[in-house]
């Protein structure tokens, strides 16, 4: 059974991350949205050494918002690479398209 909160949308779409890495250097780099929801996404694609609890800046399409770090995937499995995101600010906008409104519309057509 899903435990999530929202429906996910699949994307793949280019973003650019930056904030302070484990070991409290900034870091920089560009990323991939693999999903997106209401309040948090996944990213893939990040090489920089991350941790739960850690700010992250995601700047998409000239939009930026900060961003929670919730899970990061293991080193050595299929999930790694990827970091699990939720929005600090519940009412920030990023996106330019609404991923509850394209949730709701998958597979009624």
């Amino acid at each position: 059974m899903d435990r999530r909160r929202q429906s996910r949308v699949f994307v793949d779409l280019p973003v650019q991350i930056w904030g302070m890495d484990v070991n409290s250097r900034p870091f920089t780099q560009s990323a991939s949205l693999r999903s997106i929801s209401g309040h948090g996404a996944t990213l893939q694609a990040v090489d920089a050494q991350l941790k739960p609890g850690d700010i992250v800046d995601v700047l998409y399409k000239g939009n930026k918002a900060q961003f929670r770090i919730v899970w990061c995937g293991k080193p050595g499995t299929e999930f790694a690479g990827e970091v699990g995101l939720e929005k600090v600010s519940a009412d920030a906008k990023i996106w330019d398209f609404d991923p509850l409104r394209c949730s709701a519309s998958v597979g009624q057509g």
